[in-house]
């Protein structure tokens, strides 16, 4: 099996880039080829070019692995994660948060494959979540946000920002084509993972391997209907909220009257008035640690070049 690692220099408000010569050379002393990308979408270039059943490692946050996933959707390659970025909220449903790069590095590299769900919304592949609506509004502004913020505290900084200027618009819900909303809404979140924003757990009872997206709706609340459930959502303790409605399905359709903003994994996509998600079940392979939870053992590295 070949491996490729994938590094994003301009990852975690440049600390990739600070640390990419180690990482470079770490990972070609294991026996992988590595790569350093040049600009957006390359990533998802070199991830493309890799082998049928190459393991390919996104050296990154949730944009890198993002990037990576498009180039191997549909294929039998495998992503590995080593989290250096902003939000890792990928790596965090994988149950890879914590690890040193090191450790993750070699992790990705040689431990057990897994499978989990992958999401597709208007046919672009996405891995951990698809927030549409304001929480996509907050993403943008959080590529803006002071480089030291990272994290959660990079999202709440840019959920205050965006709240002041707070517009709903009409849409209608629809799931499995059951329609479960019509009218001013706040967000929809499609979670194959548990969090977002950097650790949030909008959908704490998500699975990424139950075959569905857990769906978080959130219906017309005002600016200070907003900042009152702050807290309950940071415990995950939303979910009762008179105004959240949550559902699980294969598909889901989002309409509105104009464009409004989505993101998947962090990453901005196209406005659109129209989205609809589905899901793949198990249908992307990856190296978590659910893998090794039986006690089996990382697969022995080979010996440097």
């Amino acid at each position: 099996m070949e491996r490729w690692v994938i590094v994003n220099p301009a990852a975690g408000r440049g600390r990739v880039g600070r640390l990419s010569g180690a990482i470079l050379k770490a990972a070609r002393e294991q026996g992988a080829r590595a790569f350093l990308t040049e600009g957006p979408g390359h990533a998802t270039e070199i991830a493309r070019e890799a082998p049928e059943g190459a393991r390919v490692v996104a050296v990154g946050g949730d944009g890198t692995v993002h990037e990576v996933l498009k180039g191997l959707a549909g294929t039998g390659k495998v992503l590995g994660v080593v989290p250096i970025g902003s939000g890792n909220d990928f790596a965090r449903m994988l149950g890879l948060r914590g690890l040193p790069w090191r450790e993750a590095l070699e992790h990705a590299l040689f431990a057990p494959e897994e499978a989990v769900d992958l999401g597709l919304v208007n046919g672009e592949a996405f891995g951990a979540f698809l927030g549409i609506g304001f929480d996509a509004l907050v993403a943008k502004r959080a590529l803006a946000a002071p480089s030291f913020l990272r994290g959660m505290p990079r999202y709440l900084y840019a959920l205050f920002s965006v709240l002041k200027d707070l517009r709903l618009p009409e849409g209608r819900v629809l799931v499995d084509g059951e329609e479960v909303h019509r009218g001013k809404m706040l967000l929809l979140a499609a979670m194959n993972g548990p969090a977002y924003g950097g650790g949030i757990p909008i959908a704490p009872m998500a699975d990424p391997r139950d075959g569905l997206l857990s769906l978080v709706l959130a219906r017309e609340l005002s600016r200070l209907g907003v900042v009152l459930i702050l807290p309950s959502l940071l415990l995950g303790r939303h979910l009762g909220h008179p105004q959240i409605l949550f559902l699980a399905g294969r598909e889901v359709a989002v309409e509105f009257p104009h464009p409004v903003p989505a993101h998947a994994d962090g990453e901005l996509l196209p406005e659109a008035s129209r989205y609809r998600a589905e899901v793949k079940p198990l249908g992307l392979r990856v190296v978590g640690r659910r893998a090794l939870a039986g006690g089996e053992k990382p697969a022995a590295k080979p010996a440097p070049a």
